[in-house]
């Protein structure tokens, strides 16, 4: 009996090349909608910070009769536990800090800090620069 040598078994270069594209594509498409979700996260943990540190802000005033002059202050007196940190700048130092406007009776009077916005100019999902949220 004579054997029939048999042909080797394996893929071909474009067999081969077919699945390394199609990889490609699913790794493309992957990355992108990791991207988006990442973003879309730090965007409400941005919206979630601005808001503690804003409600913070209206209980130093409501307990205290002012606007406190620094952030620092509401940590010291207890109505955060840190200064929360802004996602899209990756720091705690960054924040806009909007002051009050001067009383017109008393100008000596002391003008504390009433709103806080992000330190970033990107834009986010929604159009708007994350500094004017």
């Amino acid at each position: 009996m004579r054997l029939v040598p048999s042909r080797q078994r394996g893929f071909t270069l474009l067999e081969l090349l077919t699945v390394m594209t199609i990889l490609a594509i699913l790794a493309t498409v992957g990355l992108a909608g990791y991207r988006h979700k990442t973003k879309v996260a730090r965007e409400a943990v941005l919206k979630e910070n601005i808001f503690q540190i804003n409600h913070a802000l209206e209980e130093y005033r409501a307990d205290r009769g002012k606007y406190p002059s620094s952030l620092a202050a509401l940590r010291e007196y207890g109505y955060l536990r840190e200064i929360p940190y802004d996602p899209m700048t990756q720091s705690r130092d960054t924040w806009q800090i909007e002051y009050e406007p001067p009383d017109p009776d008393n100008q000596d009077a002391e003008v504390g800090i009433f709103r806080v916005r992000s330190g970033s100019t990107d834009k986010g999902e929604n159009g708007i620069p994350y500094n004017e949220w």
